[in-house]
């Protein structure tokens, strides 16, 4: 087993991080306050070829690994956690939906665009009643001629607002259970009854807006079925599953972020007459540090690997998913004991890599069915 980057990965991982310092970090701050989508950096990370990272090239994608896309989503969650989010619910979710799932027309028509950073795409699966139990959902389509007709809403879209394509699950047949959910491909500025009910006030995640969706008689051609009908539930599964392993990206970013503020401040400010860092507590609270992001990039690593490969991942996905996300709350709440009582001020960003990092445990699998995934995993052995 190789350690080390390859080159290619290496001049990714350079080049992200070049344009992170200098384009988001000096307005990560202004994103959080103002909580507006930083259409001009999502427009700047798609001349970087950022928003397509994992596409072929034939689909104006960058042709990259998914280990390059993993490095590629830490450093860009390393300035921004809303950010991140922008570009995991983008390209795992909405793209990839079309990539897997999606015929030739399709892939030219709606994944090209999204591939290039020309569109913004969302993926609507949730509902006030239907979080982790997607079977509940009460969205339905009702084929009608050759168009399907989709009434419902959904909560907690992100990208919701802003997308210029959005797969949305919904029961084509309401009596088969999880067998009877379809995914469509909408297009919220050409589908007459698409509705932004509301944009959700969030802790922490500004700059990606939370959407809450309405379907109102809402109709599409019969040719925006993504597959066959009743797909929808597997095609989720799956699209869930490699999606972890970049929202264990976007967690082991921020807690970066959170270490590497907390290891600057711990050199700088002093008591007692020597900067803190010399003193055994705080050495070791930054030694935990530095190896649970150490711990957590290694199965994240190791779950794409597995992906790449072709082999059954998903518990990998979960485990790397559930790890990384709870170092990184674990690693930001340090960042602000560090920092006294300015961590816990907006003078300094630690608060702010706190409430980013909370969002990770909730979203794409919440850490309680994230460990029974890996329990029906590890039984099924």
């Amino acid at each position: 087993m190789d350690f080390a980057l390859s080159a290619e990965q290496q001049q990714i991982r350079d080049m992200v991080s070049e344009f992170v310092d200098e384009e988001i970090v000096p307005v990560a701050d202004e994103i959080d306050h103002e909580d507006e989508f930083p259409q001009d950096l999502v427009d700047e990370m798609a001349d970087l070829g950022l928003m397509g990272m994992p596409f072929p090239e034939e689909y104006g994608g960058a042709g990259l690994d998914y280990h390059s896309y993993a490095i590629g989503l830490e450093e860009i969650s390393r300035g921004s956690g809303g950010l991140g989010t922008v570009v995991a619910a983008h390209t795992s979710l909405a793209g990839n939906m079309l990539y897997e799932f999606g015929d030739d027309a399709q892939l030219e028509e709606f994944l090209t665009p999204l591939a290039a950073g020309d569109d913004v795409g969302a993926f609507a699966l949730s509902e006030a009643g239907a979080g982790s139990d997607v079977p509940a959902m009460e969205t339905t389509a009702e084929k009608d001629g050759d168009e399907y007709v989709i009434n419902g809403g959904k909560l907690w879209i992100s990208n919701g607002s802003v997308s210029d394509t959005v797969t949305v699950f919904a029961k084509t047949d309401p009596d088969a259970g999880n067998k009877g959910i379809s995914s469509f491909i909408v297009r919220p500025e050409e589908d007459d009854g698409f509705i932004v009910e509301n944009t959700e006030e969030k802790l922490g995640d500004k700059g990606c807006p939370t959407a809450e969706l309405r379907f109102d008689d809402l109709r599409i051609p019969e040719n925006r079925l993504l597959g066959a009908e009743g797909d929808g539930f597997v095609q989720a599964l799956k699209t869930l599953n490699g999606g972890r392993i970049t929202i264990a990206a976007r967690s082991i970013g921020i807690a970066r972020a959170a270490f590497e503020e907390a290891r600057d401040y711990a050199g700088e400010r002093e008591q007692f007459g020597q900067p803190i860092g010399e003193f055994q507590s705080i050495k070791h609270k930054l030694a935990d540090m530095d190896t649970k992001i150490q711990a957590a990039r290694m199965l994240m690593h190791k779950a794409a690997d597995k992906k790449i490969r072709g082999e059954n991942f998903i518990k990998d996905a979960a485990q790397a998913k559930l790890y990384a996300s709870e170092i990184s709350r674990e690693v930001a709440n340090e960042g602000i004991q560090i920092h006294g009582g300015y961590g816990y001020t907006k003078d300094f960003p630690a608060e702010r890599f706190y409430r980013d990092a909370k969002l990770n445990e909730i979203y794409e699998g919440t850490s309680e069915v994230l460990r029974n995934t890996i329990g029906d995993q590890v039984l099924d052995n």
